[in-house]
């Protein structure tokens, strides 16, 4: 299953059924990209370059959305709940004005607080009896080979070697060798921000919430721009973050120790309380995206193919859904063949997303970084940048809302049968339950990430009857037949009630979890031209596809 070049190897479709996906580096874009390949029964190498574990640093933490933390939960099999904090509330402070203050009672659902290497530490462990995934430790990239039919990786350390592979991705971090092999350019801005960090044990005066705290009443010493935040992880431990000003003024540990006995007095309105500080750090935000991310059998994902992070936004989201959308298009070609334009539409939905974060981003700073700014001419506007910037912290709006893939060379173009839901085409679903066809219930995100389209009937009062009362009647059976002649695999569901569906709305949804189109009733030719554009277009477009590439 996991082949060297040394090995013999047949040639053509042959060996692309043989050889793995190589993955550069086992972050955790990295090591969700392996899990979701091996899910969907795709042999892949993953090239770590250290020994196979993480050194601990408590102030290296990320924030997931809803979202990710969904689909590391299923890929791994485990709750994230005792390895990270789930915010029971956010505030947001002006001096000392609570402008917002928002309890996730449900309603909407918290992002989850984890350090870096805990999360690296269960998708290991995920890992660890998986068949599908090798993990070479001490495995250092130094060289790419490509040809028509696959992919060659050199590494160097103690077990140097050459790896064959069909395709490779590069989730290696900002200083990417895959991205430097491939000569790839990555420009953007650097320093967009900085932040001292430390994380210590305390007591805060809210419990679980998180908290941003702009131009606090106390002074601070050393310099300061002004804006501090407060989040929680287990066990009484808080990630603390001081925005720094523009340049490239030293945080000594001396500075850093007075900013933390400033910040929780000012917070205690008195003397600072007992606190047992863990670790600390500088954390700088650079804005960058590369020109390209795919080349030819060789992508970017993750934070080598972006850089973010302005105001709350935080780039793991990104590299995660990055993986999500790449994962069932590599598995589609390893599987069935060239599917040369599903795979170039990764670069396409994914760069453009991205892309346009970062120009909201970049829009938005010189407004909320920028001195008086608008807060001189337009009355309202400092909680104009309160929304900014909870937007950015909680995954909402421009700068945090996971991203639609409107203009997605895979869209179907109009459809004679196409309704309007409250989802719009491309844009992430909304995760309700639904009916299996073995007739139990589960969440229609738990049916994500298989390699199978899903075809939702919004049919409501099924949910009291048992299966074989239904599956037989009204329009179940004409659906069930247009669903197996699908150009693709495609698993039928059935809801009780999707937002903004009429009854009988057929809904196609991509592997990924995106909405390809809502359909009024049972529509075999709308369904079939819907699922055929998901998958990359016509076989025969995609067989000459391939055979062009094949020249290249």
């Amino acid at each position: 299953m996991f082949t060297h070049v040394s090995q013999d190897n047949t040639t053509g479709r042959g060996r692309r059924a043989v050889d793995p996906v190589i993955i550069v580096g086992a972050g955790p874009v990295g090591l969700t990209l392996a899990l979701a390949l091996a899910r969907q029964e795709v042999p892949c190498v993953v090239l770590d370059e250290g020994p196979g574990k993480d050194e601990p640093r408590a102030a290296r933490t990320v924030v997931l959305r809803e979202d990710t933390a969904a689909l590391v939960e299923r890929l791994a099999g485990v709750s994230l709940a005792r390895a990270g904090a789930r915010w029971v509330g956010w505030r947001s402070m002006r001096r000392r004005q609570v402008m917002r203050e928002i309890v996730f009672d449900g309603s909407e659902p918290p992002p989850l607080h984890i350090a870096q290497h805990v999360l690296t530490g269960v998708l290991r462990s995920a890992l660890s009896g998986e068949r599908f995934v090798k993990v070479a430790v001490e495995s250092r990239l130094d060289g790419i080979e490509q040809e028509s039919s696959g992919v060659t990786a050199h590494t160097r350390g103690p077990k140097g070697t050459y790896w064959r592979g069909s395709y490779l991705v590069g989730c290696d971090g900002p200083r990417s060798t895959v991205r430097k092999i491939q000569d790839i350019r990555f420009p953007g801005r650097t320093a967009v921000e900085r932040h001292a960090v430390a994380t210590l044990r305390t007591e805060l005066p809210w419990s679980d919430e998180a908290l941003l705290h702009r131009m606090p009443p106390w002074r601070m010493s050393g310099p300061s721009a002004g804006e501090v935040t407060a989040r929680p992880l287990p066990d009484g431990v808080w990630r603390l973050d001081w925005l720094l000003p523009p340049g490239k003024d030293l945080v000594t540990p001396e500075l850093l120790l007075t900013r933390i006995r400033e910040t929780l007095a000012g917070w205690a309105g008195g003397a600072t309380p007992p606190y047992e500080l863990l670790d600390t750090g500088v954390h700088t935000v650079h804005h960058r995206l590369a020109r390209r991310w795919r080349a030819d059998r060789v992508f970017l994902a993750g934070d080598a193919a972006h850089l973010l992070g302005a105001m709350g936004t935080h780039g793991l989201d990104e590299g995660l859904r990055d993986a999500d959308n790449l994962a069932w298009k590599l598995a589609l070609a390893w599987h069935h063949g060239p599917h040369e334009a599903l795979l170039d539409s990764y670069q396409t939905e994914r760069r453009a997303v991205v892309a346009a974060r970062l120009r909201a981003a970049d829009q938005a700073l010189p407004l909320l970084r920028g001195g008086g700014g608008l807060r001189s001419y337009v009355p309202g506007s400092t909680r104009g940048h309160d929304t900014l910037l909870t937007e950015g912290h909680l995954g909402h709006g421009q700068l945090g809302a996971p991203g639609a893939y409107a203009d997605s060379p895979l869209a179907p173009g109009q459809l004679e049968g196409e309704v309007p839901v409250d989802t719009p085409p491309g844009a992430p679903v909304t995760d309700v339950r639904v009916t299996a066809e073995d007739g139990t219930f589960v969440r229609l995100r738990d049916r994500l990430g298989r390699g199978s389209l899903l075809v939702v009937l919004i049919a409501p009062g099924t949910s009291v009857w048992e299966r074989k009362h239904w599956a037989g009647a009204g329009i179940m059976p004409r659906l069930a037949a247009a669903v197996s002649a699908l150009p693709h695999p495609a698993e039928l569901l059935v809801a009780e009630s999707y937002p903004g569906a009429a009854a009988h709305t057929v809904l196609l949804v991509r592997p990924d979890g995106h909405l390809v189109t809502a359909l009024n009733g049972v529509r075999p030719a709308d369904l079939y031209t819907a699922a055929q554009a998901t998958v990359g277009g016509p076989a025969k477009a995609q067989a000459e596809a391939g055979a062009s590439a094949g020249s290249r």
